[in-house]
């Protein structure tokens, strides 16, 4: 049986674990209360206004049934809103709001300082390699997760699995 250092699934959850905690120390140290998968939602619908939820979980790979939790609680903290969506009356168009846009603008370098710090004991050859060897591994194994990162098309509607 091999030890649980050489097994990637292992290594994963581990890196997960750091990520987690760095991130949260972070975004406390800097004054906010938002975690990492609140920041990538909101960052998302920044730069895509008018997402509908099931856009969203794609595109951050994201369980869509757990997505609305996400969503309310940025919505309950006034970073959010919802509005009808013209493109399908069933949907909610997801918005930024302007202490949505400060606070993203103000945790920014607090998220920066926390991948810097996940990967502190690299060199940048390392950290570059490590990175994409991440991604590879990812898109590899894309469809298998509960929750593949698929990409937005020019419509804002879900496309293809992502890269």
């Amino acid at each position: 049986m091999k030890d649980n250092n050489e097994m990637p699934g292992h290594l994963a959850r581990r890196f997960q674990q750091i990520a987690v905690a760095v991130f949260h120390s972070q975004a406390e140290a800097a004054g906010y209360d938002l975690t990492p998968v609140q920041y990538a939602a909101l960052a998302a619908i920044s730069a895509n206004p008018g997402l509908d939820q099931v856009t969203l979980a794609g595109m951050i790979a994201y369980d869509r049934t757990t997505i609305g939790g996400v969503v309310d609680r940025l919505v309950q903290k006034g970073l959010l809103e919802r509005t009808a969506s013209v493109k399908d009356r069933r949907a909610r168009a997801l918005r930024i709001t302007e202490e949505g846009r400060q606070t993203l603008t103000g945790i920014t370098p607090a998220v920066e300082a926390a991948q810097r710090l996940m990967i502190q004991g690299l060199s940048d050859d390392e950290a570059n390699e490590l990175m994409r060897l991440l991604r590879k591994a990812i898109a590899a194994g894309n469809e298998l997760s509960r929750a593949p990162l698929r990409e937005a098309d020019a419509k804002g509607g879900q496309a293809k699995a992502g890269r």
